[in-house]
């Protein structure tokens, strides 16, 4: 075994990118207070390829210079758009047959592997890192998706729940859908690229 070096790591291109379709899931940040949180939540989108981030409440854009620290130019390959209201999002994935999931500790529980072709596509929420998803916004959530804790702490740092819980969806997504219908996963490389 070795560690690739940065250029045999097979990716996509970003004019490529364009061309893939991306898991069905789309993603609401509410008031994320944290800059560099909602830059490391862009490269993780990436990583994902997700279909779009909606930045709202106070959550911080692009614009801002602190966002490209972490999310490394995945503010350039992430399709994103910013508003102040939540709701009117939430509501417009609703009429397009969305599933509206929350990222939050509920009284009824659902884990990513429970997901069912039916919850597909999927709008999820992430909330601010001190309240979590606000209380009417989670009454708007058809389920609500929990990271499984096992220490005393009951939450996780934004960024981490939100790289948790996505991946956890996109493996589920992947898992119930044939593989010859999903954009394919990268393959190693036998050989150095010529330079």
């Amino acid at each position: 075994m070795r560690k690739l070096a940065h250029l045999e790591i097979p990716r996509p291109s970003p004019e490529e990118l364009e061309t893939l379709p991306a898991h069905p899931i789309t993603v609401v940040l509410d008031n994320i207070r944290s800059i560099y949180n909602v830059g490391s939540i862009f490269r993780t989108s990436d990583a994902a390829r997700i279909e779009k981030l909606w930045l709202t409440g106070y959550t911080g854009t692009p614009a801002h210079r602190g966002i490209h620290k972490t999310a490394l130019g995945a503010q350039d390959t992430v399709p994103w758009e910013s508003t102040g209201n939540p709701k009117e999002v939430i509501e417009q994935f609703r009429k397009k047959g969305y599933t509206i999931a929350a990222l939050e500790i509920t009284d009824t529980p659902m884990f990513p592997a429970q997901l069912q072709p039916a919850h597909f596509p999927l709008c999820l929420i992430i909330g601010n890192e001190v309240s979590g998803v606000q209380a009417e916004l989670v009454e708007m959530a058809d389920l609500a998706l929990e990271i499984p804790q096992f220490g005393a702490k009951q939450s996780l740092n934004v960024s981490v729940a939100f790289g948790i819980g996505i991946f956890d969806i996109v493996r589920r997504y992947r898992a119930l859908f044939h593989a010859d219908e999903l954009p394919p996963l990268p393959q190693p490389l036998d050989t150095l690229p010529s330079s």
